[in-house]
């Protein structure tokens, strides 16, 4: 069973971890027995899950929701280490539902630039919007990823700005083929989602059933791998010093780098 019994104590002042996740049903598994807080920041409250060893927010989908969670937790808890967790979606074939995805470079499809990571492998790249599978096809081509989500890039960036370590942790939820719904309308302003309105949609429209439940199913299995690899972490932390060296910041070079990768991506029709 996912989770930490130790979730009823008090928070320090400052957790080795913090968790920016976008909603709540990707880690539930994880935080139901950790002490649940709502605190204001900027005259906004989230919701922060916590134990003695880390605190996890859902801040929402998208990178503004992303970023506002990653300013709130870091000043709110000062954490050595903050991590970008949740789903991904496949864009390498080989990656299947349910593994988890670890990288070491995290690219911003709105402008091209990138962070590095002192830990993992590949590349997640986080886009705008829900990818499906023929978005995937153009991601994967344009940024030589393997994986995409739409929050990594905003906390990273969120990180590096305040000089604290960053790495993300991802449970593929969709495959690259996978016949992706159109969801993004159902995302509001402060990035969460519309159940309701996506439920009176989807029932109206018996053909899209087979892949919802089956994106259903996906999510699940995400979830609790998801869940596993992230509790163990935790123990990890314990055992260890997270603070190691700084984030690896994006230099100008590597900045000017990206700029240009772009402009010849955009020359040859790829974007």
């Amino acid at each position: 069973m996912c989770g930490s019994k130790t979730g009823h104590t008090q928070m320090p002042a400052s957790a080795k971890v913090a968790m920016v996740a976008a909603l709540e049903h990707e880690v539930r598994a994880l935080v139901k027995h950790w002490r649940k807080i709502e605190r204001e920041y900027e005259g906004r409250r989230f919701k922060f899950f916590e134990t003695e060893e880390a605190v996890l927010v859902c801040g929402g989908i998208g990178a503004e929701a992303a970023r506002r969670a990653t300013e709130a937790v870091i000043a709110l808890y000062r954490p050595q280490l903050v991590q970008s967790v949740g789903f991904a979606g496949a864009l390498d074939p080989a990656l299947k539902v349910g593994e988890i995805f670890s990288p070491n470079r995290v690219i911003d499809a709105r402008d091209g630039s990138a962070v590095e990571t002192a830990t993992g492998r590949g590349t997640l790249v986080s886009a705008a919007h829900i990818a499906g599978a023929e978005q995937k096809l153009k991601l994967a081509k344009s940024y030589g990823a393997q994986a995409v989500d739409m929050e990594a890039a905003a906390v990273a960036r969120g990180a590096q700005a305040r000089n604290v370590r960053f790495t993300a942790v991802k449970a593929i939820s969709d495959e690259s083929n996978f016949a992706m719904p159109a969801l993004d309308r159902f995302v509001d302003e402060q990035g969460q989602f519309r159940t309701s309105r996506f439920v009176v949609f989807a029932g109206l429209r018996p053909w899209l059933w087979p892949s919802l439940i089956r994106l259903a199913r996906n999510g699940e299995k995400a979830s609790r791998a998801l869940c596993i690899e992230l509790d163990q972490s935790i123990d990890a932390a314990k055992k260890t010093d997270v603070s190691g060296s700084a984030l690896h910041p994006m230099t100008e070079e590597s900045f000017v780098r990206a700029k240009h990768n772009r402009s010849v991506r955009q020359m040859n029709g790829s974007e």
